[in-house]
């Protein structure tokens, strides 16, 4: 952990840097990374202008920054980052009167939390936006298609990180019925990156920045059952 003139920085921050800022477009993850901030921000920019919007888990407040220019009131909250644009802060316990906010992000977070922290983040979430809010929620899908296959195979599955980093990664179906119980209805779920055995691994990660058009191009078929991120429209119910 490190503590400068410019805040706070934990877990890899304080390790490698700013890596979602300074993006390496070799790093095997960047292709996903790249399509599914495309997606977030085409949903975004369509949104009541007037919105207040916050990012829960923005790391180094990306989009934190970017929307604050456009004009926008957006705030970032992180446990592991703090500067000018972010706020260091805890999820499950954020420092938020209730109604606060129209939209919140969790964008590739959910997955960090252990399980029977889950449903606290998402009451949490509840309690902080305004009854009809939005949420918009990324998380990884332990049954994307390379992970069945491997599954099936080798009875291992392919997952998007070390289970230590992801120790509440689930299966789509999990975090839909999770979504359901917390009080949150699901407009829309969109897929991104499709795992196909041997082309996903073998060739798009080991060359990202070389085949990004061939991930790109698979992606008009990477529904959310088979895909390898989904990203959900939600509402607050109530």
């Amino acid at each position: 952990m490190t503590r400068d003139n410019k805040g706070y920085r934990g877990w890899e921050y304080a390790r490698i840097g700013d890596y979602h800022r300074n993006l390496d477009p070799n790093w095997s993850y960047t292709p996903t990374y790249l399509r599914r901030m495309y997606h977030v921000r085409q949903w975004l920019d369509r949104l009541d202008p007037n919105a207040r919007i916050l990012d829960a888990g923005c790391g180094e407040g990306v989009l934190v920054e970017e929307y604050a220019t456009k004009g926008r009131t957006i705030e970032g909250l992180d446990l592991n980052y703090a500067s000018e644009s972010v706020r260091q802060g805890d999820i499950l316990c954020m420092p938020y009167e209730g109604g606060r906010f129209d939209v919140v992000l969790l964008l590739d977070v959910f997955e960090h939390l252990a399980y029977a922290d889950q449903p606290k983040a998402l009451q949490e979430i509840r309690r902080v936006l305004k009854p009809g809010g939005w949420l918009l929620i990324s998380v990884p899908n332990m049954a994307h298609l390379n992970s069945r296959v491997r599954l099936f195979l080798k009875g291992r599955l392919d997952r998007t990180d070390i289970e230590t980093n992801h120790p509440g990664e689930r299966p789509i179906g999990e975090y839909i019925a999770l979504l359901r119980a917390n009080g949150f209805r699901i407009l829309q779920a969109r897929g991104i990156t499709l795992t196909i055995p041997w082309l996903y691994r073998r060739v798009i990660c080991r060359q990202p920045a070389r085949f990004r058009w061939l991930h790109d191009w698979l992606d008009r078929f990477a529904v959310p059952s088979l895909a390898m991120i989904d990203l959900f429209v939600c509402k607050r119910d109530g």
